[in-house]
């Protein structure tokens, strides 16, 4: 039996109320000060709500693993992030409400800048608006509406992610990244990972082409990079294996389409992290389970933007009551994986947790940070024990065995 029907066997449903909130790239390192986002931040509920918590630490994928935000993310909803591996593009695509059929290949693309020699100098066009992200995928998609037989269609997420899908028969999405994931280098050649798939890696080396072609000109966003080349995967339900009724709140695209593919209802909210704590109250009646994330502690750790990141940090600080005045039986506060601001990246580092339910033994730590999670009773843990762990002090888990 895999871990996961073992859950689906043992789980059972009753009045409780759960809440995740994932803080992505929420784990951080120390700056000049010796101070992580998380130190820095003025959390003066978060101190309370420490002390009355048990504290430890996920690591996402396995020690040592640096893992996409896709992995960050399915490990904490219970899967082997291992086994299901899923490309970016698909969750992009189904992040805005594109529909998939099972043949078609969706890529998540960066509008990029590079110089006169190919160099990449900027991954994302300067955090590009999604305005001007508009302007050039309709540019684009009016150039670009077929390559031989396949169906090219693009579509812009958000700033300056779009989505690429090429739809036609006997392609295949087994084809390595464009994107190097850094500056200073050119962009990779588009390469098949299996002779099945050199049909289609010849199509999106010919969509890379005419792309450069047509952005030429554009400044800051002159190229771009493909990554997460995908085909809808059969993945099991989040709702049927842990017999929930559950609801993803999240206002970026890739989150929501990660939420909808394992079977969430994605809950329509706003920009803000104020929107998003608004639609969780009114919503509250609605659902049993809550997935709540908050994207710009990634986003700032990625910029390298300590202070930017302990700000949102406070942010989310301050509508903490309103949170807890509901009185949900289980919260968890958690990331997908830690972007520590002096690496501008995702890293390999554990991700700090908190645990609050009727049903555990205090820290009484006194602030949630790393230092305090690295020590705390729930010790360093796989993250896909997450979601198991939660439906235990929900009282939701049968006994295993006699």
């Amino acid at each position: 039996m895999t871990r996961q029907g073992l859950v689906k066997q043992l789980a059972i449903e009753n009045n409780t109320k759960m809440v995740l909130l994932v803080m992505d790239g929420l784990g951080d390192l120390p700056g000049k000060d010796g101070k992580t986002a998380l130190e820095k931040a003025h959390t003066p509920n978060f101190d309370r709500l420490t002390q009355s918590s048990v504290l430890g630490m996920t690591v996402p994928v396995a020690i040592g693993i640096t893992p996409g935000s896709g992995p960050g993310h399915l490990g904490l909803f219970g899967y082997d992030p291992i086994k299901n591996l899923i490309g970016r593009g698909v969750l992009e695509a189904l992040g805005i409400d594109m529909e998939l059929g099972s043949s078609d290949v969706a890529a998540r693309g960066n509008f990029a800048a590079m110089d006169d020699n190919g160099i990449i100098v900027d991954r994302r066009a300067g955090r590009l608006s999604t305005e001007e992200n508009q302007k050039l995928c309709a540019m684009m998609s009016d150039r670009i509406k077929k390559i031989g037989n396949a169906e090219v269609i693009i579509r812009s997420v958000k700033e300056h992610r779009f989505v690429v899908v090429f739809r036609g028969e006997g392609l295949c999405g087994d084809i390595a990244d464009t994107d190097p994931q850094k500056t200073g280098v050119k962009a990779l050649n588009v390469q098949p990972l299996k002779q099945d798939a050199a049909g289609t890696a010849k199509l999106v080396d010919e969509f890379v082409k005419q792309t450069n072609e047509i952005l030429k000109r554009s400044r800051p966003a002159n190229t771009v990079l493909l990554r997460g080349f995908a085909q809808y995967p059969d993945i099991p339900k989040f709702g049927e294996i842990n017999k929930v009724r559950a609801a993803a709140i999240a206002n970026y695209p890739m989150y929501r389409g990660l939420a909808r593919l394992v079977g969430m209802e994605v809950v329509p909210t706003g920009d803000t992290i104020e929107s998003e704590f608004e639609t969780l109250l009114e919503n509250w009646d609605k659902y049993d389970f809550f997935y709540l994330h908050i994207k710009k502690t990634d986003s700032y750790g990625e910029d390298g933007n300590r202070d930017g990141k302990a700000h949102i940090i406070e942010e989310v600080d301050g509508r903490l009551p309103e949170l807890l005045e509901l009185k949900p039986d289980v919260l968890v506060v958690g990331s997908d994986h830690s972007t520590p601001a002096p690496l501008k990246g995702h890293s390999w580092h554990p991700s700090p947790l908190l645990l609050l339910s009727k049903y555990i033994v205090s820290d009484n730590s006194k602030r949630f940070t790393e230092r305090n999670c690295a020590s705390g009773g729930l010790g360093i843990m796989s993250a896909k024990d997450v979601i198991p762990l939660m439906l235990a002090n929900a009282l939701r888990l049968k006994k295993f065995g006699a």
